[in-house]
């Protein structure tokens, strides 16, 4: 019988060594916060890791099918791209979530990406990425939310930097999962997430005002919702507020 490959041990010492470096960083960044102050730690530990990308956002998902909060992002571009991806419902994010499974796209202004979400490529261009790479947060039950990193030009990540953004995304994922997990009081929700879903109210409102006006399911009214911010080339979530003042009503297309 052989033995393993000539340095295969070293590499596998290798990635061992680079795993528990990233857990201890992910810990010492939130030792002692509040939960509240949880998100913006982790995001920024994950972002001082990965430093080869120009920016990231890190997303967990609400109750609603292809509905997403995002807990932090790095700079407005990142904000950006998770909102346009919950907006048109397309982009490597909505699909490493379907897969569960990352998803890196090296450059958006080219086949084959520029071909795998048309809507979603022009978008992101235009807000200041050519590359994006998701990777999904995940637990047994499922997607949890995605970490997304994205590049202003178009190029793909060398095999040191995907091997560590992997195992960021490992950490972060037992991260979401183990931090104050239950309490008697949670549910068996994690507590510091509980208030996620405040930040997605105005869409929850606005989807809720437009299958009463339209008498349309809480599927249709989210599609049309999203149709009318990629129409104004805005996003959902500001769409929904305009609703709710009524500034803006659905009825009139």
């Amino acid at each position: 019988m052989s033995g393993p490959e000539p340095g295969a041990e070293d590499a596998e010492r290798e990635t061992h060594v680079l795993r528990t470096r990233i857990a201890g960083e992910l810990i010492d960044a939130v030792r002692g916060l509040a939960p509240s102050s949880v998100p913006e730690a982790l995001g920024r530990a994950c972002a001082s890791l990965l430093p080869d990308v120009s920016g990231l956002s890190l997303s967990v998902l609400g109750r609603e099918a292809g509905m997403g909060v995002v807990l932090f992002a790095t700079d407005e571009v990142a904000a950006q791209l998770a909102e346009i991806q919950y907006t048109l419902g397309e982009g490597p994010c909505t699909e490493a979530v379907r897969l569960l499974a990352p998803v890196f796209a090296s450059d958006l202004t080219r086949p084959p990406d520029a071909r795998r979400w048309p809507l979603f490529s022009v978008q992101a261009a235009k807000a200041g990425a050519e590359a994006v790479f998701s990777l999904p947060l995940t637990a047994a039950a499922g997607a949890l939310g995605t970490l997304d990193l994205y590049r202003r030009t178009a190029g793909s990540l060398d095999n040191g930097q995907v091997r560590t953004a992997l195992l960021v995304g490992d950490a972060l994922s037992l991260a979401v999962t183990a931090l104050d997990h239950t309490s008697a009081d949670s549910g068996g929700v994690v507590t510091w997430l509980q208030g996620a879903e405040s930040d997605r109210v105005e869409i929850h409102q606005a989807t809720g005002m437009i299958m009463v006006q339209l008498g349309v399911s809480a599927e249709e009214a989210l599609l049309r919702l999203r149709a009318r911010a990629f129409a104004q080339g805005s996003t959902s979530l500001d769409v929904a507020r305009a609703i709710i003042d009524g500034s803006t009503d659905i009825r009139q297309e």
